[in-house]
Order: structure tokens, then C-alpha cells, then sequence
């Protein structure tokens, strides 16, 4: 059984890969929480600030591997492959949606 990927979750990953840290941002909700290994960032100005220091920023590129929904509603976990001038590995992004767009995303 499989999942589909949520279009805020798509839209995250394509937007990464395309450059576009507008298209980012607007696959967030106003108040959207990022926490990147105990690193956290709020709201639009926040995923901006992380995007342009730890994703589009380092050319990141997104590879999803797996999505399984998550223990919550609208909650998944994302298994991507990330290559660029940052990061470079596997592991989970848990993503929480709200209306359609991305609440939260914890990556640890």
C-alpha cells in the first residue's frame, strides 16, 4: 500500500530542486514551525532564513525515497535522499499539514 504525496510536501521538494525560495515559502502556513536537529525557525521569515543557509541556499536537491503517513492526522514522514553543497545523506522529515500547506517539518 502506498501514500500519495500531499502537494504541499510535492511542492516542497520541487521547489528545493527548482530554486524557487518563493515556491518554498508558500508551501508553508503563516505560522509554520521548522526544526532542523534542535535548530528551530517560525513563521514565513523563518523558513526563508533556513532555506537560503541550509537548502536552496547550499543547492540542495531532494530525492524522495518513501512517504508513510505519520501517528496524527494530516502527519507523514518523508524518506529523501539530499545531495547539494550542504547536507549530504538519507534520513526522515516528518511533515504536519494544515489547509493544504506544510504547519511543521521536524528533520532529525
Amino acid at each position: 500500500m502506498s501514500t500519495e504525496t500531499p502537494a504541499a510536501i510535492q511542492a516542497f521538494i520541487d521547489a528545493t530542486n527548482s530554486g524557487d525560495t518563493d515556491a518554498f515559502v508558500a508551501a508553508f502556513t503563516d505560522d509554520a514551525y521548522l526544526n532542523d536537529w534542535g535548530r528551530e525557525f517560525h513563521g514565513h521569515d523563518g523558513v526563508r532564513s533556513w532555506d537560503g543557509t541550509d537548502n536552496i541556499g547550499k543547492q540542495s536537491h531532494f530525492e524522495l525515497l518513501a512517504i508513510e503517513p505519520g501517528a496524527e492526522p494530516e502527519s507523514y514522514v518523508a524518506t529523501l535522499k539530499v545531495t547539494g553543497n550542504g547536507f549530504n545523506g538519507t534520513g526522515p522529515m516528518a511533515f504536519q499539514l494544515r489547509d493544504g500547506l506544510i504547519a511543521s517539518v521536524r528533520i532529525s
